[in-house]
């Protein structure tokens, strides 16, 4: 059976030890274009190694950049979870940070499933994960949420349903993120080696008509909008995003940003914005919905 929610909801967290250079935040934060606009200049907060700040989203791929030496291939260590890489779909993306990053470290990360939803004709699997520091401090929590084609229909519950309060009026500030054609080709070097991202014919056999930009390059480029249009740059004041990846971005397309305030706060007194991205090239197709960040003053 290619999913058994019982064995993956009772499996034991996996733990490994993670570590990350800046040699690999560099990379993260040129992939996603950080000093090429001549407009904002070489942002050498992003790019270079002296006073080196961090993306907070640099969170979703620390561990699997160059310094990690060799990338194992592609593919699924998720007990009970047996399916098909071509089936697999990022949906959504969660996150929290606990306290800034540091520009190098190390880490422990501790993962688990905490549920697997039957949608009928697919299967939405959520995984946690949770990075403690040497010290024992919490650095950061991911949520992932995988939705996997053709693998509903075992019987399990459905979910909660999604329900979407769109702001009413115009959006508060839009913020444009262009990508260029070869950024999903730079991006994979963050771990992601995925061929759906590079390879044509693979892209075309997962029924696309060819590479798409990786869901969570997406996620960062809006994370790094959010820091530059709204943060002054303060990468520490973003402490959470979280998106639902409503659509495709293919290379050189650009993803077009709308944030409401007014959201109120969360429980740490932290300001919520209301986001949804979309692709001004595609009669602003939705990329990104069901969107939101938590920011501090």
């Amino acid at each position: 059976m290619p999913i058994d929610r019982h064995k993956a909801l009772g499996a034991e967290p996996s733990r490994r030890d993670i570590s990350w250079s800046t040699r690999d935040v560099l990379l993260y934060h040129l992939s996603l274009g950080a000093g090429a606009d001549a407009a904002t200049g070489p942002e050498l907060h992003l790019t270079y190694e002296r006073g080196l700040t961090v993306l907070p989203t640099f969170a979703v791929v620390a561990g699997s950049g160059p310094s990690a030496g060799d990338v194992p291939a592609v593919g699924n260590a998720m007990p009970g979870i047996d399916i098909d890489l071509r089936s697999m779909l990022h949906a959504g993306q969660g996150l929290a940070i606990h306290r800034p990053l540091p520009a190098s470290g190390t880490a422990t990360l501790t993962s688990r499933v905490t549920e697997v939803w039957d949608k009928g004709k697919a299967a939405l699997i959520v995984l946690e994960s949770a990075a403690n520091a040497p010290d024992g401090d919490a650095l950061w929590t991911s949520t992932t949420r995988i939705w996997v084609r053709g693998e509903g229909g075992f019987g399990g519950e459905p979910g909660p349903e999604d329900v979407v309060s769109e702001p009413e009026g115009p959006a508060d500030r839009v913020l444009n993120s262009p990508t260029v054609p070869g950024q999903a080709l730079l991006y994979r070097l963050n771990g992601d080696l995925n061929p759906l991202h590079a390879d044509p014919e693979f892209a075309k056999s997962a029924g696309f008509d060819r590479p798409i930009l990786h869901g969570l390059a997406s996620y960062g480029l809006v994370c790094k909008a959010l820091v530059d249009g709204l943060l002054d740059g303060d990468v520490t004041r973003l402490t959470g995003l979280s998106v639902r990846f409503a659509g495709p971005l293919t290379p050189g397309e650009t993803i077009r940003t709308a944030v409401w305030r007014g959201a109120g706060t969360d429980a740490d007194g932290a300001e919520r914005l209301v986001l949804r991205s979309t692709c001004p090239e595609r009669s602003e197709a939705p990329v990104l919905t069901h969107a939101s960040a938590t920011v501090r003053a």
